[in-house]
């Protein structure tokens, strides 16, 4: 029950002794082999936006971009765009993921309806750049997501829907909750429950501290994310872990340093080899080289969700009265309906929300069945009339 509490937080569940799951193993045929090489972004969205957000103090800082200086605001927010009309999907990742969560989706969805896609890259992940990035508070995110809505579209917003995933959906209800977005037209929220989000807290740092913490290379993230179960969707892992890990910086070497030994390394290895003998110094030096070689590759997490615990609480007390208070219309997708609390069990008994339960998924529902996800999300809004299904489309 422990481990089920897990997954409705903000990772997938760790893997089992040996790096895999039991019961992991995918069977592909004899002399099949899975192909974990990374797919790029446009194959599933249109464009890439960076949303420049003024803060109240105007000042600049100085990034590094596209190997040279540019100055840009304080905030820079990364989206991820699709679709010309219609209203617009704004779609909010988990936890420790990106926007690229959602690029499988995206591509599927938007053969359905009519609608436009955002996918946003929320504070401290993904290539959004802010100032403070360990400031992830709801309050914090809500308001960042107001204000790209707010220079993406002026002071006429489209038709918006908001959708969130996990930690996504917690901020997607503080936004609306709030009327962060004065044209929201409806919100759906994905596997994320007040009760059980609240139950998983006291162990997360445990279930964290059990996922690997580097990568030798993101195919190698990737096939564990896959093979461990945190997506299980093989194409929708291979577009969107590059978006949860990154390669390791190097600390910049100083002006005049060589990649050669220097002179007084040297004489100092000539004192080690009078007393060790000349072997053991070269063992030495094989094994630094060999840490060297590793370092250069070794792929990292974006984001330490370790030191993300004082928000925790704040993202998910008192979410399901939040969720039920929204007056637009409400679509909750679940992988079991295990995890609805007291409060919304009532609400769904009350008809205040539509629940729809997606079975055989795991916590990241949108990744590993996304046609299931936008087939309940498109009839939910073409059940309200908010947009309509593409002209050919089969349903």
């Amino acid at each position: 029950m422990e481990k089920q509490l897990h997954l409705n937080l903000l990772a997938a569940r760790p893997p089992a002794a040996g790096g895999l799951q039991a019961g992991s193993k995918m069977r592909m045929g004899p002399g099949r082999k899975r192909d974990f090489s990374p797919l790029g972004w446009s194959r599933y969205f249109q464009t890439i936006e960076d949303v420049e957000v003024e803060t109240s103090g105007g000042k600049d800082i100085s990034l590094l971009r596209f190997n040279r200086p540019l100055l840009l605001p304080l905030h820079v927010f990364r989206l991820y765009c699709s679709g010309s009309h219609g209203p617009v999907l704004l779609l909010l990742h988990g936890g420790g993921h990106s926007a690229l969560s959602w690029a499988v989706f995206t591509a599927v969805i938007c053969g359905r309806i009519n609608c436009r896609v955002v996918a946003m890259d929320l504070r401290g992940h993904g290539d959004t750049k802010v100032q403070n990035s360990e400031d992830l508070s709801a309050e914090t995110m809500a308001s960042d997501i107001s204000k790209v809505v707010e220079v993406l579209f002026g002071e006429a917003p489209p038709p918006i829907l908001m959708i969130g995933h996990s930690m996504g959906g917690a901020i997607a209800v503080h936004a609306a909750a709030a009327n962060q977005i004065p044209s929201l037209l409806g919100l759906c929220v994905i596997d994320v429950v007040e009760g059980t989000a609240m139950d998983a807290l006291n162990s997360m740092q445990s279930f964290l501290r059990s996922r690997p913490k580097t990568f030798k290379s993101l195919e190698n993230a990737i096939e564990w994310s896959v093979k461990s179960g945190q997506i299980r969707n093989i194409e929708s892992a291979r577009v969107s872990m590059g978006g949860q890990v990154k390669k390791r910086e190097e600390p910049s070497r100083a002006v005049g340093e060589s990649n050669t030994i220097g002179g007084g390394i040297l004489e100092e290895e000539e004192e080690e080899e009078e007393e060790e003998g000349e072997e053991q110094s070269n063992k030495k030096r094989m094994k630094e080289e060999e840490q060297d070689s590793k370092r250069s590759s070794v792929f990292e997490w974006r984001v330490d969700l370790s030191r993300t615990e004082r928000f925790w609480t704040g993202w998910f007390r008192g979410l399901s009265a939040l969720f039920l208070s929204c007056t637009s219309p409400k679509l909750l997708l679940l992988a079991g309906v295990d995890r609805l609390d007291k409060d919304l069990t009532i609400g769904q008994m009350q008809g205040k929300f539509q629940l729809q339960v997606l079975p055989q998924c795991g916590h990241a529902v949108h990744e590993d069945a996304p046609d299931k996800v936008a087939d309940a999300i498109a009839t939910f809004m073409v059940r309200h009339k908010f947009t309509d299904f593409k002209e050919g489309f089969l349903w």
